[in-house]
């Protein structure tokens, strides 16, 4: 389970380990620089290469030769950067609200952002559950500020980071195993921004969720786990 951010901890999708009812193990842990992992004080860390060497590390060390791998936001772009690499054993992807091209993100939510303070954008685009759970609380409260703003930006809708180029759609066609995708009509990921990750994997499904912006596994999660346990379980039938 790969958490947003960057910057983020992974207890906003703790409901997930709910899966594990179906037989499987659930793995999470804290990228490197936020949660409860290491907080180095060195801002040229924070690249995807390092976030993808963490990734590799933590599946040699809990022996995962075979897996399928979530990703939501900044998760979904570091699940994509890892299969793009084509590691053996990946099974599929669950991708969540996740973009393919930074500039497009950009120029996306200011569009979403204008006329609204920081505030007003979280609460219809982000998260539309008030009170917001305790769970995303408490994510919110390990965040990885220097992450985030080295790698990002002093926002979601102002991107002037790392990643401020980054774009692999024109790589999604290299990647060849199962994927989902899921997102939310609300989500500060809108369906252009959407469609071209859909399009660019081969016999991708998308999922949108009525109800929810961009954490469906918060808003519905009763329905997203059903969605997400049934594609895992076609995927392992086809093994």
């Amino acid at each position: 389970m790969l958490h947003g951010g960057p910057g983020s901890a992974h207890d906003a999708l703790e409901g997930l380990a709910a899966l594990a009812e179906r037989g499987r193990r659930v793995v999470f842990y804290d990228q490197l620089g936020s949660g409860a992992s290491d907080r180095p004080d060195d801002p040229s860390l924070w690249t995807v290469q390092t976030f993808i060497e963490q990734l590799q590390s933590v599946r040699e060390g809990f022996e995962l030769e075979r897996l399928h791998l979530f990703g939501s936001s900044w998760g979904g772009m570091l699940a994509l950067e890892y299969a793009l690499t084509q590691p053996d054993g990946l099974a599929s992807l669950v991708l969540n609200s996740t973009p393919t091209s930074a500039p497009r993100w950009a120029e996306e939510t200011a569009r979403l952002a204008e006329g609204l303070d920081e505030q007003e954008f979280r609460r219809r685009h982000i998260c539309r559950l008030d009170p917001e759970p305790e769970v995303l609380q408490r994510a919110c409260a390990k965040f990885g500020k220097q992450v985030y703003e080295t790698m990002w930006g002093p926002n979601e809708f102002t991107v002037r980071g790392t990643l401020q180029d980054w774009d692999v759609i024109d790589r999604l066609g290299e990647i060849r195993v199962p994927t989902l995708i899921t997102s939310g009509r609300h989500d500060e990921c809108t369906p252009k921004l959407v469609e071209p990750l859909h399009e660019g994997i081969a016999g991708s499904e998308w999922v949108i969720f009525e109800e929810s912006a961009h954490m469906p596994y918060l808003e519905e999660p009763e329905r997203y786990l059903e969605i997400v346990g049934d594609f895992l379980e076609r995927v392992e039938a086809r093994r």
